[in-house]
């Protein structure tokens, strides 16, 4: 398994589809894991955007090649950020 460097995912931020952070955990019980926090006030669409990120990151990045993502799952976690102003 490779190892990632923490801004090594930073080519994927700031393209307009609320991606903020992106971390690896590679070591989890479950298998390699890629952790989103995506701003979004719809579930829906946060699942379909880290799917669609995590399929980039694993063709764009060499140390990935050969990994596959199976699935995407997220969590809606407003918080007042969203709404002030």
């Amino acid at each position: 398994m490779p190892s990632i460097a923490s801004g090594a995912f930073s080519p994927f931020f700031g393209r307009g589809d609320g991606v903020e952070h992106i971390s690896a955990h590679l070591d989890a019980p479950e298998g390699p894991t890629l952790g989103f926090f995506i701003v979004s006030s719809d579930l829906a669409a946060a699942e379909e955007t880290a799917f669609h990120v995590s399929r980039q990151v694993v063709a764009e990045r060499a140390d990935l090649q050969g990994f596959t993502v199976v699935s995407s799952k997220a969590t809606l976690a407003p918080g007042p950020w969203w709404d002030e102003e």
